[in-house]
Formats: C-alpha cells, sequence, structure tokens
C-alpha cells in the first residue's frame, strides 16, 4: 500500500489544491523552500554490464526522467536520453547488454502500483495520452528507440535480442529495433519472469494460470514447450544453472483447500527445487521448516533464488528470525547460513562470476547501523560477510562491475542526497558519480541530522523513531508532529531513503523541522529492519491494528519530552501511514490537534485484503473477521473524531482506491468533522509529476502549520 474550517462544520470544505508554496514560508521562518529541498536528484533502476565496467541508471530531475551511463576506470557520469518534461512518465527496468552495447528500459506506467502498472499514467491530461514501451539506446550515444509497447525487458546474452511481456503474452525483438517486434509463441495463462539460458539459445518463462503455475522452456518455432515437471502447485523464479543444464525455482501450493481460519497466523509453505531443462523431470532441493519464521519471506526480492558458482544455490528465508542469506549445493543438502547476526539482507545481488553476492543490509559496527543501509559483501559458500561502507552514511542496491573489479552502488549520507558511487571490489575509497546534478541551492548545509530514538510500547514492544528538530533560541514551547510511513513493511532510517517515495517524506520532515516543528518518525511493528517476528505481529492491519498502539506510544513519548507542547501533536502520513493517521485522529483526537491523511486505507472491509465469502464453505470465523476487519478501521471511530483534517489523494490511484476517500468525506462531512481536501487529477499513489509532489508537500506543510500555529507559544 502506499492509501472544513472552524466553524460551521456541516459541508464546510475548503479547497486548498491550489496554495502557493510560498505562502508556506509565510507562517514561519524557515533557511529554504518546498522547491530547494524537493529539487535534489534522486536515481534509481542502477545496474551494471555482464562484462566490462559500464553502469547505468535513471534519474528524476525535478520530474525530467532519464538514463544515465558511466564506464570504469573513470565513471564519469554522462546523460544517454533528452527527456525534457515533467510528464510523470517513469523510467524502470534499466539494463545493459552483456557486451556493452546498449542499454534497454520501460518508459511509462507506475510499476510501484498493486494493480495496473502496465497501464498508462498520464497526469498532464496530454490529449494523446502516453503507451508503456521497452527502448534501446547505443551505450556510446544515438537516439534511443521504442521497440514495442511492452514491459519486462530481458535481453539475451547474445546481446542481439529482448524478449519482453506485452499483454501477458512474451514479445521478441532486435534490441536495435531494425525489425518490427513480434510474438513468440502462443499459450494460455499470464506469461512473465523471463529468464534466458546463459548460451542465449532458450528462454525460461512462467505461465501463471490462476490457482497454479508452470515453467516452461521455449527453445524454437519447430519444438514444443518444455514443462518443468508441471503440478497443480505455484512454480516461479527460474534460475539457470551456469551449464545451461538445470534449473532451479521455487514451488509453493496451488490455491484452494478446506477453509482455515481468517484471524490466525499460519506457516506459508515453499519449497526449492531443481529440473532438468530439456526433459523437465524436477527433484526438490530443500524444503522450508514449516513454522511461521520459515514462511516464505516477503521482503525486496522475496526468496531472492540465485544458482552461484561452485554449484551453489543462494536463497532468502526468515528461519532463524532474520531475512538472512542460505546456499545449498545443486543436489541439495543442509543449508549453510551466510550472514548470521541481528540484521536483514535485501537488494541481493550475485557477482558475474557467481562467487560472491552483495546486498544492502542495516548492520555495521555503530549500533545506529540497525537504522541505516549499508554494503556488504559475502561469499556464496562462505559465512564471512564484510561490511564494505561503514560510518554514518547509507549505501543500497550494490552490484559488481562485469570485469569483477568494482562494486557500484548509491548513496546518501543525512544531508547529501542519493547519489551514485564506485568503489574496489577488495574496498578502498568512494568515488562519488554525477554528484554535480545536486542543484548549487540545495539546502545540505541547512538539514539537521536526524537522531535515533527507542520508546516501548504500551504492550511492552520495543519501537525505534528518529526525530528531525533544530535548535532553536526561543525557549517557548514548540509543536511537534509525528510522522508515519506506509507500506507497511517499510523501515524509515538516519537518513536519505532508497525509496523516492520515502526520499519525498524525508525531505518533508526536514522541511517541517526547518519550520520550527519537532519531527518524529515512527517505525512501528509491521515494519522491516527489526525482525521476522516485528515484521509480523499477531492482531494487526485488518486483524485487530495492533500497531495503532505504536503511533499513541509516539505521541506518549513526544508528550514526555521538555520543551514540546502537548496541546500541539500533529500526524501525517501516506498509504499505510494514512490509515494510522485517520486512525489516530478517529481514536485519539485527545492527543492528536490535526493532521493530514495522504491516500489512507479507512474501511478494511471494502478494500484488500478483506475477509472474503466465497463458495458454500466458509472460514470457521468468517464473520468474526469481518467485524474485527470494521473495528480495525478509522470509520469504526468517525464519532470519536473532532480533530480537523487534510485528505490528500490522486484520482488514479493504483495502490489504495479512490472510494477510500470520497467515503470517508461523505463520513466525515455528516459527523460535523471539519476537513479539508487536496485532490490530483490523473495522478496516481506515487504522485508521478513532479509539480505535484511539490503541490502535496508544500499543503502538508501550509496545513500543520496553520492548525498547530507554528512559530507560535501557547
Amino acid at each position: 500500500m502506499s492509501k472544513k474550517t472552524p466553524g460551521h462544520f456541516k459541508l464546510a470544505v475548503v479547497c486548498i489544491a491550489l496554495i502557493s508554496p510560498s505562502l508556506v514560508a509565510q507562517r514561519a521562518p524557515s533557511s529554504f523552500t518546498v522547491e530547494q529541498i524537493k529539487s535534489y536528484p534522486f536515481p534509481n533502476d542502477l545496474t551494471t554490464a555482464a562484462s566490462g565496467s559500464r553502469i547505468a541508471w535513471a534519474l528524476n530531475e525535478r520530474g525530467l526522467r532519464n538514463i544515465w551511463v558511466a564506464e570504469g576506470p573513470a565513471f564519469t557520469a554522462r546523460r544517454l536520453t533528452n527527456y525534457t518534461t515533467d510528464d510523470g512518465q517513469e523510467l524502470t527496468s534499466v539494463s545493459i547488454s552483456r557486451d556493452g552495447k546498449y542499454v534497454v528500459y520501460v518508459r511509462g506506467g507506475d510499476h510501484g502500483s498493486n494493480w495496473d502498472a502496465s497501464v498508462p499514467v498520464n497526469p498532464t491530461e496530454n490529449p494523446s495520452g502516453y503507451k508503456v514501451e521497452v527502448w534501446s539506446a547505443p551505450f556510446d550515444g544515438g537516439a534511443p528507440k521504442a521497440l514495442a509497447e511492452g514491459g519486462e525487458p530481458a535481453i539475451s546474452p547474445r546481446g542481439d535480442r529482448v524478449a519482453f511481456t506485452k499483454n501477458h503474452e512474451i514479445w521478441i525483438s532486435p534490441i536495435d529495433g531494425s525489425t518490427a517486434a513480434k510474438k513468440l509463441f502462443s499459450l494460455r495463462g499470464q506469461l512473465g519472469d523471463l529468464a534466458w539460458s546463459p548460451d542465449g539459445a532458450r528462454l525460461a518463462f512462467v505461465a501463471d494460470r490462476g490457482d497454479h503455475s508452470w515453467i516452461g522452456v521455449f527453445a524454437n518455432d519447430s519444438t514444443p514447450i518444455t514443462w518443468l515437471s508441471p503440478t497443480s502447485s505455484r512454480d516461479f523464479s527460474p534460475r539457470w544453472s551456469p551449464d545451461g543444464k538445470r534449473i532451479a525455482f521455487v514451488r509453493l501450493p496451488g490455491t484452494g483447500g478446506v477453509p482455515d481460519s481468517i484471524l490466525k497466523q499460519r506457516n506459508t509453505p515453499w519449497s526449492i527445487w531443481s529440473a532438468e531443462a530439456t526433459s523437465g523431470g524436477a527433484h526438490e532441493l530443500w524444503e522450508s521448516p514449516k513454522t511461521l519464521r520459515g514462511s516464505y519471506p516477503e521482503t525486496q526480492g522475496e526468496a531472492n533464488l540465485h544458482w552461484a558458482a561452485n554449484d551453489r544455490i543462494v536463497f532468502l528465508s526468515d528461519m532463524d528470525g532474520w531475512p538472512h542469506l542460505y546456499s545449498i549445493s545443486g543436489n541439495g543438502g543442509a543449508p549453510l547460513l551466510l550472514t548470521p547476526g541481528s540484521y536483514m539482507a535485501e537488494y541481493i545481488q550475485l557477482s558475474p562470476d557467481g562467487r560472491w553476492l552483495v546486498f544492502a543490509g542495516n548492520t555495521g559496527p555503530d549500533s545506529n547501523d540497525i537504522d541505516r543501509r549499508h554494503v556488504v559483501r559475502v561469499a556464496v559458500d562462505r559465512a564471512k560477510p564484510q561490511v564494505m561502507t561503514p560510518g554514518v552514511g547509507l549505501e543500497w542496491t550494490p552490484f559488481v562491475t562485469g570485469d569483477g573489479q568494482s562494486i557500484t552502488f548509491i548513496g546518501a549520507t543525512a544531508q547529501k542526497p542519493p547519489v551514485p558511487a564506485v568503489m574496489p571490489m577488495n574496498g578502498g575509497s568512494v568515488k562519488w558519480i554525477g554528484a554535480d546534478r545536486i542543484p548549487s541551492d540545495f539546502p545540505a548545509a541547512a538539514l539537521v541530522t536526524p537522531r535515533k530514538v527507542v520508546f516501548k510500547s504500551s504492550d511492552g514492544l520495543t519501537l525505534h523513531g528518529q526525530i528531525f528538530e533544530r535548535p532553536m533560541a526561543s525557549s517557548a514551547k514548540r509543536p511537534a508532529i509525528i510522522f508515519v510511513h506506509g507500506g507497511p513493511p517499510r523501515q524509515m532510517l538516519l537518513g536519505w531513503h532508497y525509496s523516492d517515495y520515502y526520499s519525498n517524506a524525508y525531505a518533508e520532515n526536514q522541511y517541517l523541522a526547518s519550520l520550527g516543528f519537532v519531527v518524529l518518525s515512527v517505525n512501528y511493528r509491521l515494519g522491516i529492519g527489526y525482525g521476522h517476528d516485528f515484521n509480523n505481529p499477531p492482531a494487526s492491519g485488518p486483524q485487530g491494528a495492533a500497531e495503532y498502539l505504536d503511533i499513541k506510544a509516539g505521541a506518549d513519548y513526544l508528550r514526555s519530552v521538555p520543551g514540546i507542547d502537548p496541546s500541539r501533536i500533529g500526524i501525517y502520513g501516506g498509504s499505510y501511514g494514512g490509515f494510522l493517521t485517520a486512525m489516530a485522529l478517529a481514536k485519539n483526537s485527545d492527543l492528536f490537534a490535526a493532521g493530514v491523511d495522504i491516500h489512507g486505507v479507512h474501511d478494511w472491509t471494502t478494500d484488500n485484503p478483506r475477509p472474503k465469502r466465497e463458495g458454500y464453505e466458509q472460514a470457521p470465523d468468517a464473520d468474526r473477521a469481518l467485524a474485527v476487519a470494521f473495528h480495525s478501521s478509522p470509520v469504526a471511530y468517525v464519532s470519536g473524531w473532532k480533530s480537523p483534517v487534510l485528505l490528500i489523494h490522486g484520482d488514479d490511484d493504483r495502490n489504495v482506491h479512490f472510494g477510500q476517500t470520497v467515503d470517508l468525506v461523505r463520513r466525515l462531512s455528516a459527523a460535523g468533522i471539519p476537513f479539508e481536501e487536496m485532490i490530483i487529477p490523473d495522478d496516481t499513489h506515487h504522485f508521478m509529476r513532479h509539480a505535484n509532489s511539490v503541490k502535496v508537500d508544500s499543503g502538508v506543510a501550509e496545513f500543520l502549520s496553520r492548525k498547530l500555529r507554528v512559530g507560535q507559544g501557547r
């Protein structure tokens, strides 16, 4: 997920969508503007070629998204494309051909969405509309070329062709676009998860047929598809052995069975299998423990399956309580824990030679590293992980270059926004790439360093948070704000974030601190970074909303801090953070004086995930689960809602239905609760246009400043 003015409350709605950001600065002194703090360039989709030292990434500069490249040993940044409009067309799936000659990417869509990811986005209301297309561009320079509408591109190791999906079918095109793309074959199901054999002669794929899915191998037009041990299970994540003879994959049970309890936690079993690529015969290599911790992992990359060198198969599992990396023999056997310790691994990549794994981990020599990310490397067959980038910075999405000489990644600090970087494979000095793209008036020197705080929820759970606070000369008590992240499997950090959505939140928290607020970002239960049990608590979400206890604990913590005015504590958040913001205002308007709810879920019984009645048989607790879901929703507590709220939502939201806000508006209006609206036409959950993102951030700051009287005493 990412979902009235004082006086007479009936239908007293104020639209502030056209408020100028400059008005915010008039409320209280600040050393920089919303436009300045939002001017940071954001790099994403960093990648490398499988040979040589070429790297590429996408860069969003105030909504102007382009592909950039660099090559060792100098690694001088160079812009490869020339898109010049803030039109909301994202760049994703960036990849480089093995020979380094071409960069392939997808332009358009909203690939962070829960549905309609490949449907075009049109936040500029362009009468001609936009397409979601696969593009290629020569690495050495030259005009990019649209290969076809589609997504999920996979470049052949031979470097001559690109397979991709279009309308859930598999298509193929010459990488240079010299001839038109064509459909590769016809099959039932939603086809995807493409994986070329090491020699580029065959293509493995997944055919999702709803309640089951199979892995197939396509060789040529005259050879039938080879299915890998087809059963009623759900098979996915095909990974070729280095010699191209076998394919490892993940197997989960198919859907169905006797309806079980909705409210109880239960294991999601999974296993790793190996199949002969030519015959399709398969056997099980490893089966997960039948425990809650042994369930199929849900962190970034999920199983993170790789077939590495020395016939080792690598995967991620929470079976010991943390998202850790393991490896097993290609013939099966006991798994070897590669990353022992109380930390998680995410954004995991295998080196081109198959000998090393590099990943982002919240570990290091500093006790605060649990709230950071650092680049870690570990051999695929030895439990000796090494933190490559210790310190007070944050580093993520590492790759090993094709020549094996360097690790490239994206890094930031509390003040410096994200920038690509490169360092020697065995450690050494870091070279920052393209740091000159940070605007000269970006207010780095004016940003505060957030500090880690630890406090307890009312049921005794230990919580982490970050405080943003600017030293003030005045002794007057200050207003405070709780920020609630979305997801919920996210973790806010002690610096700029690796997600563009949460980098925006970090920038907003810095701006609010500059206005005179004390801002507390709460890492509540359901989030990542603190182990499996914290990430998977009982009685949470629509099954009890226990995580709200953590938000209330944040307010109690702020009320105990000297210098904070307990009558002027506000709250804001987006998506799941919007849900918890609405819960806070509905259940505890006595603690929260005002709030901003950005595309939040307000009724768990009308949006996914929701208890469903299907077929004759019902879960034994179906009725109770529906009641619990309703009473885990803000709409159940509207009668206690007193504090003013600003509701923000884009009406092309593909993560939280816009109807969640439409429904809440009707309820608030009927109850006479003061609310204001900012509706963003034709933009999505992620506010794809930079101009819309600035408008939203400005609206948040203006509303909270006005309602909490920032810069004023009691």
